[in-house]
């Protein structure tokens, strides 16, 4: 494993501009709360409750300051990182070297004492595809999300952690999403992640997450003009995205939404986008 910060990249296809616009899906304010099933439904229910609009919204380039974005501040990072994972569609190779160097990435990037990857989820784009189809890879996330909340971030170390949590949750935890593109860069659907800094508490909406044997907890995004949203063009395959999805203290960036879009300067004929992330718990001493 090679690490070096900050982030400096290379890459064939035309310069991205330093700002595009796009448009995002964001969730409406309503009285009732959102909710989701992953599976199959009770008979009767619909399988989702919420209302959700696109809103255009100014993208920013952050290549020109990757290297001062700080998960602490921004909510998000970029980290040079060459992988030993030959192929990420192998799961014994993810399994075997994925998850044990992206712990020491995290360790790295955040000073964290102990990281555990606890889950990840490859993605292929694939026109006209349903997500959550069984045996296929799932789609690109089309929503504004953060994948934890006040409740649920404490909650998963619990679930996680078994006998451990309590002593783990007396100190700082953080749970770390760590994104990066597979076999070449990710032009075609980036990831768009918001400034953790422009988002009053009432723009995240807690929203119900339902699996057939446990209930998580997800926030969606109100749109708010002051937002400041950011994307990191042609994220290379020795390159990571490290986003925050929920922290214990209340003195830093704690919920960075994002979501994939569709960037209206995709040159013709730009790979489909392929991506893994994986989910990481940060204990500090």
């Amino acid at each position: 494993m090679s690490l070096t910060l900050p982030v400096d990249t290379r890459n064939a296809m035309p310069a991205a501009p330093l700002m595009v616009e796009a448009q995002l899906m964001f969730t409406e304010r309503s009285n009732d709360k959102p909710y989701a099933y992953v599976g199959t439904p009770p008979e009767g229910m619909p399988e989702t409750r919420g209302d959700y609009r696109p809103h255009s919204v100014h993208i920013e380039n952050a290549r020109p300051i990757a290297a001062r974005l700080q998960l602490d501040v921004e909510g998000l990072a970029v980290a040079r990182h060459v992988s030993a994972v030959g192929d990420f569609w192998d799961e014994a190779q993810t399994l075997a070297l994925g998850h044990p160097e992206t712990a020491r990435l995290v360790q790295h990037v955040t000073g964290a004492s102990r990281v555990v990857v606890f889950d990840h989820t490859r993605r292929q784009r694939t026109d006209g595809a349903l997500d959550r189809v069984a045996g296929l890879p799932r789609q690109p996330a089309p929503r504004l999300h953060v994948d934890q909340t006040h409740w649920s971030g404490p909650k998963r170390v619990r679930e996680i952690m078994g006998g451990q949590a309590e002593a783990l949750l007396a100190r700082r935890a953080a749970i770390i999403n760590v994104w990066r593109p597979i076999a070449y860069p990710a032009r075609d659907w980036p990831l768009v992640v918001g400034d953790a800094r422009t988002f009053a508490p009432d723009d995240l909406i807690a929203t119900d997450l339902i699996f057939p044997h446990r209930r998580g907890e997800t926030y969606g995004v109100a749109f708010d003009p002051a937002q400041r949203w950011l994307y990191i063009p042609d994220l290379a395959p020795d390159e990571a995205l490290l986003i925050k999805c929920w922290d214990s203290d209340p003195s830093v960036a704690r919920f960075a939404p994002h979501s994939g879009f569709a960037d209206p300067t995709t040159p013709t004929g730009t790979p489909l986008r392929q991506s893994i992330e994986f989910r990481t718990m940060a204990f500090f001493d």
